[in-house]
């Protein structure tokens, strides 16, 4: 049957986002990567572009793990002895080894009683969070956390839904006020880092306004946290924004396989009682195939290499190559928000400019990614650059003098 008139409503659609600059457009295809060498980090080549290298600067993979020789020989090695696919869901065909050793070890490293994997990050908080929140239930969320909370929040229809100003912890005590004494729950939900901005929540303060709310709600006010670019990237250890803010252990805490350990997946850690209940209740883990043996192979490796002395030294090189790279912008003029995260926001604040300087750095061979609106509120478009502990001191260096080329033209 031709759906000729719904296909006219969906091209106006598409078009009307071209018109206002905010259509995503064609995807960047990778045909090769350039291995590291005379003191540059890896290139990868672009379908379309011929042998023209890039420098990446777009990627999550903070720590460069995706390429480690020893990773990728773990899921090479784990798919040769299981297979590339995992068959089913975990409950009807059964589990692999690795997949339940990754479990203890992720629970193992943030300190916490057992864990779960899921398919992705995105598809563990919406999985997580709708089988926690009941009729009688406020959510209270900060203003700027992720799509996939906002998400969740809206699938999981709770008694309230509360929005607090960007890290603000007064406007977050107002809206527990609100909700106490007409909910019998609360989750407190909030990314540990804010991945547009590469600011983060101060979770040690956030614990101590719940801790003044918990008595006044029949089933406690849970803290929720997804910290999917803090972790492996975030912290003295790689531990994320718990770590480096000093707080507690959040009840609930997600993050992903995807980006620091740079393989695939994500994962929720907590007590045992909330795993058990997850895997009972969590649909997004028990009708959905987990990530594949040699991934979460993959994932143990990268886990071990964090976790060790190498870990450490990964860690203080992303942090110095950041810095390196925030000192370069604030030199040039450009306006960012200093952090350590390797997130580090070019502050543009307008639609045309921020895509003449992403079509400039993709002519000069630098990858690097404009936010618009409605990714981004209006008056806060940025280029959000991602530094790796792959990238060099000549990377960083390369990519502030194309940034200077431009502000010198501007």
């Amino acid at each position: 049957m031709p759906i000729d008139r719904t296909e006219t409503l969906l091209a106006n659609h598409v078009a009307e986002l071209a018109v206002r600059g905010t259509r995503k457009g064609i995807e960047t295809v990778f045909t090769g990567v350039i291995p590291a060498q005379e003191g540059r980090g890896p290139r990868f080549l672009v379908a379309g572009e011929g042998d023209r290298p890039f420098l990446r600067m777009n990627s999550n993979s903070y720590l460069g793990l995706s390429l480690r020789p020893e990773v990728v020989a773990a899921e090479e090695a784990a798919a040769r002895a299981f297979g590339v696919g995992p068959g089913a869901v975990r409950f009807i065909s059964g589990t692999y080894g690795p997949h339940v050793e990754l479990e203890r070890r992720l629970a193992e490293f943030h300190g916490r009683e057992a864990g779960m994997i899921f398919s992705s990050a995105y598809a563990t908080t919406v999985a997580v969070m709708s089988p926690l929140i009941t009729a009688d239930t406020a959510v209270v969320s900060d203003e700027l956390n992720h799509n996939c909370i906002i998400n969740a929040m809206r699938m999981a229809r709770p008694k309230e839904k509360h929005v607090y100003r960007h890290l603000d912890l007064a406007d977050l005590a107002a809206k527990l006020e609100e909700a106490a004494g007409s909910c019998r729950r609360a989750i407190v939900v909030t990314d540990g880092i804010f991945s547009m901005r590469g600011d983060h929540a101060d979770l040690a303060r956030l614990h101590e306004v719940v801790g003044e709310y918990d008595e006044r709600f029949p089933e406690n006010v849970l803290v929720m946290v997804d910290d999917s670019h803090g972790v492996g990237a975030f912290g003295a250890t790689g531990r994320g924004t718990e770590e480096y803010s000093a707080a507690p252990p959040s009840d609930v805490l997600i993050a992903t396989l995807g980006k620091a350990l740079g393989v695939n997946g994500g994962y929720v850690v907590g007590s045992r009682t909330l795993i058990d209940y997850l895997r009972e209740t969590a649909a997004l883990y028990i009708y959905s195939n987990p990530i594949t043996v040699g991934e979460a192979a993959a994932a143990l490796a990268a886990l071990e290499i964090l976790a060790g002395s190498e870990g450490r030294e990964l860690l203080d090189h992303l942090r110095a190559m950041t810095a390196r790279f925030e000192q370069g912008l604030v030199d040039l003029g450009y306006e960012t928000i200093p952090g350590e995260h390797p997130v580090v926001p070019l502050m543009v604040r307008d639609t045309e400019r921020t895509t003449a300087l992403v079509r400039h750095l993709r002519e000069q061979g630098v990858l690097a990614t404009g936010l618009n609106y409605p990714v981004v509120p209006r008056g806060d478009e940025e280029i959000r650059f991602q530094i790796s502990a792959a990238h060099t001191p000549a990377d960083i260096d390369f990519a502030l003098e194309v940034l200077g080329q431009f502000a010198a033209r501007s």
